[in-house]
């Protein structure tokens, strides 16, 4: 591999789900540019998860990787110190040009970004969109059914011309950044994108493009709560979608995946941008999301702190390497996660990590010299009962009554096994969740892609299920915590 340090542009839309590209099998889905990197010069991961089914500590643990329980990055408001490995501040002090172009949930507001980026951009240009966050009269009346549906649908702009809301600022802001650039620094270019984060609302063209037709329903609510996390049933019962026809949950799904047609759209904008500069074959392209999102499945919108449906932990992941690695393009099936990220950015960029990290490189994937990479994923979330301060009851503050994540920060900042500490580990063919509060769940995924049938109490599967809480047990001794590399000196020093 040549020594030459490639641009690094990191695509990292919010809460896209794995199943939304078409090249993945959704009939419905509009992603020909994705699709058309893992056809000539890339390689789609179908079996990629993230580490944590929320914001904050995924970004913690793909920009680092540690796994959220490693130093304690469970929560959104516990974010990455300035003493603590973040990817963007090792390739700027490795002499990349660092550029930031969206949301934050990674570095605590009150350091700031100057630590890990050259630029944190703030856009000029003139905002056309909506902030579906801020201008809430989508929503209807405060009893009905869609009140916290996060169901917006069509947007149109402000005024007559494009609609530009801040992830197209962003990204056109980049795209200028990449066809101006000048300076003898290699780019690192971090563009978080709020898209397809509901609510769920996007413009024309995209809205249109889905053919309603090819939608494949959401899965049904589950037949039984009773042997699922009690979060579930709250956040079902406090959404009041139980009386939705299967009609508008397929337009809240088609909703979601005109804004995922878009996210392509800009996707494939920023590669042309990499063409129009002479800088396409000397990058490396990663497009990854945090993590998924319901979208109708179970009738649940939104997601959860400590649940791990697929629909909510598997994410895409597509990586276009710099041209000289000569990838093998297409698809891979081997398991990996999002903590893998930070050792193949290192490894493409030739850095080294100088802290012990639990990342492994997907080079070998990338050039088909492997063919497996892991033999088990692992997604992790909630807390102790006696964590009040990981509840999240500062979003209750921030928020107010009125919030649109009020059915699941109500449930929680409850003192019950609601909000309890669960960890999943999932191999291509089967699933187990050890919950500390309440019972088990364990998914034969292969008759129950759903994920809607516990057999934690089956007995022909008890076997296996002793077989996986032990592989468990092994990934929390290999992963409880770091030791640094410099070594203290154990004696006091001298007197002069």
């Amino acid at each position: 591999m040549t020594t030459k340090k490639p641009h690094i542009i990191i695509f990292n839309p919010d809460q896209f789900r794995g199943d939304a590209l078409a090249h993945l099998g959704c009939a419905a889905a509009v992603t020909p540019n994705l699709d058309r990197t893992c056809q000539t010069d890339g390689v789609s991961f179908a079996q990629a998860y993230c580490q944590n089914p929320v914001c904050t500590p995924s970004r913690c643990s793909f920009m680092s990787g540690w796994y959220p329980h490693v130093q304690g990055h469970r929560t959104m408001y516990h974010m990455m110190q300035e003493h603590e490995p973040v990817l963007l501040r090792i390739l700027k002090e490795q002499g990349y040009f660092v550029w930031w172009g969206g949301k934050n949930d990674l570095l605590p507001g009150e350091d700031g970004y100057a630590s890990a980026c050259d630029v944190y951009n703030r856009t000029r240009r003139r905002l056309t969109g909506f902030n579906l966050h801020a201008e809430t009269a989508w929503r209807g009346a405060p009893d009905g059914d869609n009140y916290y549906s996060f169901y917006a649908g069509r947007l149109e702009p402000k005024e007559p011309g494009p609609y530009i809301d801040d992830d197209w600022a962003q990204v056109l802001d980049a795209a200028d950044l990449i066809r101006t650039y000048d300076g003898e620094k290699p780019l690192c270019i971090y563009l978080p994108l709020l898209y397809p984060h509901p609510p769920y609302g996007v413009e024309e063209p995209y809205y249109s493009q889905i053919d309603r037709a090819r939608i494949k329903p959401p899965v049904k609510p589950y037949a039984n709560w009773q042997d699922k996390p009690s979060l579930l049933l709250g956040l079902w019962e406090s959404q009041r979608l139980q009386n939705w026809s299967e009609d508008r949950f397929i337009e809240l799904k088609a909703t979601y995946l005109g804004m995922c047609a878009r996210i392509d759209a800009q996707y494939g904008f920023l590669l042309e941008a990499l063409r129009d500069s002479g800088r396409y074959d000397d990058s490396a392209v990663f497009f990854f999301s945090d993590h998924g999102d319901f979208t109708g499945d179970y009738g649940l919108v939104e997601k959860t702190q400590n649940t791990f449906q697929d629909c909510l932990t598997h994410v895409p992941l597509v990586i276009k390497p710099p041209s000289w690695l000569q990838a093998q393009a297409g698809i891979s099936r081997a398991l990996v996660e999002l903590v893998d990220f930070s050792a193949t950015v290192a490894e493409l960029a030739g850095i080294p990590l100088r802290y012990s990290q639990f990342g492994r490189s997907l080079v070998p994937l990338l050039t088909g010299t492997e063919q497996e990479h892991r033999d088990a994923v692992f997604c992790e979330g909630g807390r102790l009962v006696e964590e009040k301060h990981c509840s999240e009851s500062r979003s209750l503050e921030i928020v107010g009554p009125d919030s649109l994540y009020m059915p699941r920060l109500r449930q929680q900042i409850k003192q019950g096994p609601e909000h309890g500490k669960a960890i999943m580990l999932r191999t291509k063919t089967h699933k187990y969740v050890y919950r500390l509060y309440e019972q088990d769940e364990f998914y034969d995924l292969v008759s129950d892609p759903d994920e809607t049938v516990n057999r934690i109490g089956d007995p022909d599967h008890q076997d296996l299920i002793r077989e996986l809480r032990d592989r468990l047990l092994r990934f929390f001794m290999e992963t409880a915590d770091v030791v640094p590399w410099q070594p203290n000196e154990r004696n006091f020093p001298r007197e002069p």
